[in-house]
């Protein structure tokens, strides 16, 4: 897809041979998960370097994925084991972290000032790690602010806003403050 004047315009189309579950892009850095690996493409579709693959699940331990700010960091979700990793844009392993709390980790994503938000979908949270992904800050929402299966989250730097789709075809827009 293309943006101009700002609406989606139809794009190119590229022809992978793999699923795309998720995706992240970075000046130039086009990266795609399948739902067991993690792979580098350039925007024409060019493979680069598969990064990263775990075939230890069903299909899930390589799932969502989001880049940091600086483009040094890639988070992936592992929603079959419960984590997320976090590796250097060479595939090199930083940190795996794994939440006490009943977290499936679904969707991630970087901030522009570098924080990471992960939605739990059994968990109904949406918390922050920090940005090596090892550690929790804190839990942004939840249950409680009426948050329940969370499939992937963003946040709004303008309005200090979080954006989270939920599992019921909703999107829910919830202030941070």
């Amino acid at each position: 897809m293309s943006v101009s004047n700002g609406q989606l315009v139809n794009g190119r189309k590229l022809q992978l041979p793999h699923k795309a579950v998720g995706i992240a892009h970075h000046q130039g850095a086009l990266y795609i998960t399948s739902g067991t690996a993690l792979y580098h493409y350039t925007l024409t579709g060019t493979l680069v370097k598969n990064l990263y693959e775990d075939r230890s699940g069903y299909g899930s331990t390589v799932y969502k994925c989001a880049v940091s700010p600086a483009g040094d960091k890639i988070y992936v979700t592992n929603y079959a084991q419960k984590k997320l990793i976090t590796m250097a844009t060479d595939g090199t392993l930083i940190s795996t972290f794994t939440d006490p709390e009943p977290l499936v980790a679904e969707g991630v994503h970087a901030t522009h000032a570098g924080q990471v938000l992960v939605c739990g979908s059994s968990s109904h949270t949406v918390i922050q790690v920090d940005h090596e992904g090892g550690k929790k800050l804190a839990t942004l929402a939840s249950q409680t602010d009426g948050l329940f299966y969370p499939l992937s989250v963003c946040y709004n730097n303008i309005s200090d806003q979080i954006i989270v789709g939920v599992d019921a075809d909703n999107i829910i827009v919830m202030d941070l403050q």
